[in-house]
């Protein structure tokens, strides 16, 4: 199973979807232990997204596309969301340059650059109760899977389950990145914001792939 330049835009209106369905937890979640936006920014970010991809072909680069998207991020989300996810989906759009089409392993390839890109930036480890506490899961997952020979459609609902559980285990955590880490022990029992946004992305992916109907 391939994924064409138009696969890989469903999945970005997927997760725009998902960001909008889920705007007010995200922010509830934030205001609980940072500065209460993050679903604000990332609607707003995406919506640009939209705007963006929407009026520009890119010639069928899905690197130039996943490119335009984390540029756009950058430039439209506020707080740390913007350079985390633009760094995202800019090293995503890196690793895939000048192709019209993925592979299983070409996105495994694009989501292992994505989640080094994020922890260069953030400088952030598992357990510190960050989006690489359910990236990391949904990485490992996908690439496990794939080895032992699962379909792509299996690999992505796995990689999807495990950024799921990744997002609740943040839940008991002592935050030791970003606003949430000046709550100290407080910011225990609540679940992280960029983790439930990007088990967003990655259940974007497997929704959108994840049946053999659903991609070329």
């Amino acid at each position: 199973m391939s994924l064409g330049y138009d696969d890989v835009l469903r999945w970005i209106r997927a997760f725009a979807a998902e960001v909008e369905t889920n705007k007010e937890q995200l922010t509830q979640l934030d205001a609980a232990v940072g500065d209460g936006d993050h679903g604000i920014n990332m609607q707003r970010g995406m919506s640009a997204v939209l705007g963006k991809v929407d009026a520009t072909g890119e010639e069928q680069d899905i690197g130039a596309l996943l490119k335009t998207v984390g540029m756009t991020l950058v430039s439209t989300v506020g707080g740390a969301g913007g350079p985390l996810y633009g760094t995202l989906f800019m090293q995503m759009g890196t690793t895939v340059s000048g192709k019209a089409e993925l592979g299983p392993d070409d996105w495994a390839a694009a989501l292992e650059a994505a989640v080094a890109g994020v922890q260069a930036r953030g400088k952030a480890e598992p357990g510190d109760k960050t989006m690489i506490d359910a990236l990391i899961p949904g990485r490992d997952a996908l690439k496990a899977a794939l080895a032992e020979g699962a379909t792509f459609e299996d690999a992505l609902r796995q990689s999807a389950e495990a950024a799921e559980q990744g997002m609740r285990d943040t839940v008991p955590l002592v935050a030791r990145k970003g606003r949430a880490s000046y709550l100290g022990e407080r910011s225990a029992g609540h679940q992280d914001p960029g983790a439930t946004s990007s088990h967003l992305l990655l259940e974007a992916a497997a929704e959108t792939w994840g049946r053999p109907e659903q991609a070329g």
